[in-house]
């Protein structure tokens, strides 16, 4: 699935990125991490993977968008 960054914390290594429907969908540390970035900055777009429906919903891997 694809997103764009919106919010990131280098600190906490935690943010939120949009949906396409402008969805905010938060991200903890350890998703930021199995995607091996180091950096995101906001309106990057990236790729993410969840599981989960619903409120319980959460994104499991964040990782830069390549074609």
């Amino acid at each position: 699935m694809q997103a764009t960054a919106y919010t990131y914390d280098p600190d906490s290594r935690s943010g939120q990125v949009l949906l396409d429907d402008g969805t905010p969908v938060p991200f903890d540390a350890p998703a930021f991490d199995a995607g091996g970035l180091r950096l995101l900055r906001p309106g990057q777009r990236v790729r993410i993977e969840t599981e989960g429906e619903g409120a319980a919903r959460r994104i499991t891997l964040v990782t830069l968008q390549t074609f």
